[in-house]
């Protein structure tokens, strides 16, 4: 239920925002989050910032996750004053609390808020409309990776083996023993798929222990509308919704921007002939990542990027067939084996990425 303005007033009365605040209204989609945007009057002028909840049953840490977001952005910031950029949209920007100086308050009932400086005249694309787009986005998330990629320290893990496929193949293998739902005579051909692929699943991790693939910090969500877009110019200006930002693999932000971004249908899709890898939209992001992330990316990085898509698909597909198998859980669901129909729509595009892998590799090879 949302807040009343009064909650609103309270909460916000306790970050350091100048002028006075006029309203606050539910803000954006996200199912995780929740999330308000506020206007102030500063001297007469209209201002903006958004205030926001961090959902403790997904994050069950949130002064840690916060502990990450506070130092990935003074970090960029720091970055974008030393060379004396114009813009400072492209992190964003914590406001503190009046009395802790921490970049949250923690409210009575346990709940941890945080606000941020809204970024104006910019917008979050929900589907990518033209290739062009798409490397844009790609640029942007790969300016991300390159402005951390000297960051001093380790971040905390929010979601230990977030990526780890090995790790899911392991939890969809106790899900089908268990069988808790009694659904597992319904999924035999999807199960039979999954297995058909599980020497795979390592791979990026065995490249990672023999140091060819370094860790490094990635965002961990790289879907389109974590993007803002520039309204003047078109460009990817700043990274949002940082709460997954950890330790992780380059390849893991590559390859959900190939299983998010490239495909033909929506990720629930019944129809699955309508569901695809469409070609020009791979191309653009693999350009798009390469023009901003291609030099700091090693040889196996580069190598592996086709193959990064084909992995992090075939994991969330996974994910949607774990969770159909112990009663829908975990993701939300709007219709009967909703979960199912999206790992059916995962597993058409991991066939479809596979029968164009060759063209995929032949990017790599020009460069």
């Amino acid at each position: 239920m949302p807040l009343s303005q009064r909650e609103i007033r309270n909460l916000v009365n306790q970050f350091i925002i100048y002028g006075d605040f006029l309203v606050g209204v539910p803000f954006g989609n996200g199912n995780v989050n929740d999330t308000y945007q506020l206007t102030f009057d500063q001297g007469g002028l209209r201002l903006h910032y958004i205030l926001q909840r961090v959902n403790k049953s997904v994050f069950p840490e949130p002064e840690k996750l916060m502990d990450n977001v506070e130092r990935v952005t003074d970090h960029i910031l720091k970055k974008i004053r030393e060379a004396h950029l114009e813009t400072q949209k492209r992190t964003l920007r914590l406001l503190r609390s009046e009395t802790t100086g921490k970049p949250y308050i923690s409210a009575k009932n346990g709940d941890l808020w945080r606000a941020y400086v809204f970024v104006e005249h910019a917008r979050a694309y929900e589907v990518l409309e033209s290739p062009e787009q798409a490397f844009k986005v790609a640029s942007a998330f790969g300016q991300f990776q390159l402005d951390l990629v000297d960051f001093d320290g380790r971040l905390h893990e929010t979601i230990p083996n977030f990526h780890n496929t090995v790790k899911r193949y392991e939890q969809l293998e106790q899900a089908i023993a268990e069988d808790r739902a009694g659904r597992l005579s319904k999924v035999q051909p999807e199960v039979d798929f999954v297995m058909a692929r599980k020497e795979e699943a390592g791979t990026l991790l065995r490249f990672n222990a023999s140091g060819d693939i370094p860790e490094r910090i990635t965002h961990n969500d790289t879907k389109a509308n974590n993007i803002l877009m520039d309204d003047l110019s078109g460009n990817g200006i700043c990274v949002l919704d940082l709460d997954t930002v950890m330790p992780g693999l380059s390849l893991y932000d590559f390859g959900d921007m190939v299983r998010s971004g490239t495909n033909a249908a929506e990720e629930d899709e019944i129809d699955l002939s309508k569901v695809g890898m469409r070609f020009d939209m791979y191309e653009a992001f693999h350009k798009g990542f390469m023009s901003t992330a291609g030099g700091f990316l090693t040889p196996a990085e580069r190598e592996m990027m086709p193959f990064s898509g084909k992995l992090i698909t075939l994991e969330i597909g996974i994910r949607f067939l774990a969770d159909y198998l112990n009663g829908d859980i975990y993701f939300r669901t709007r219709r009967p084996h909703h979960n199912l129909d999206r790992a059916r729509n995962q597993f058409k595009m991991v066939e479809s990425i596979e029968s164009q892998y060759e063209r995929m590799m032949k990017l790599v090879k020009k460069r």
